[in-house]
């Protein structure tokens, strides 16, 4: 019997850097969804907020780290379900990337760029960037099941 902190279940994702791709993403992530945590007492709207962050921080993957790559690079995705959360990591091939220079909206004071960092900020509960040993970026995303 696993803990209150151990992983219940994890899959992995493997796409080419092509924004067509991002139902694909998105539907087996629906379809893990269905398959575990639903389960687990997760509600759709908690779902919802993380498959939208997950839809961000691919398309962040594809439109901004992979901007000048092939279409062939690949992005990896995992999802993992943990007793208390889930969490997402999205790896990139793109230069490393530091999201503190970024300047979030401020309300009624229009900027180009900046949304979707602060959107996923929003979304979920926690947003961690990290540059992996093997030279990718690699976006973490956790939200907490209460």
């Amino acid at each position: 019997m696993l803990g209150m902190v151990g992983m219940v279940e994890r899959d992995h994702l493997t796409v080419r850097s092509e924004l067509t791709l991002l139902n694909r993403v998105q539907q087996w992530f629906d379809q893990f969804c269905l398959q575990y945590v639903f389960q687990f007492g997760w509600s759709q709207n908690q779902i919802y907020r993380v498959n939208l962050a997950l839809a961000e921080g691919f398309t962040n993957a594809v439109r901004h780290a992979h901007r000048t790559l092939p279409p062939e690079t690949t992005i990896e995705i995992e999802v993992s379900l943990w007793a208390d959360r889930m969490e997402i990591r999205i790896w990139d091939h793109g230069k490393p990337f530091d999201p503190n220079v970024i300047v979030e909206p401020q309300p009624g004071n229009p900027q180009v760029g900046g949304y979707g960092w602060y959107l996923l900020r929003r979304l979920t509960d926690k947003v961690v960037y990290e540059r992996s040993t093997d030279e990718r970026n690699c976006l973490l995303i956790v939200k907490y099941a209460s």
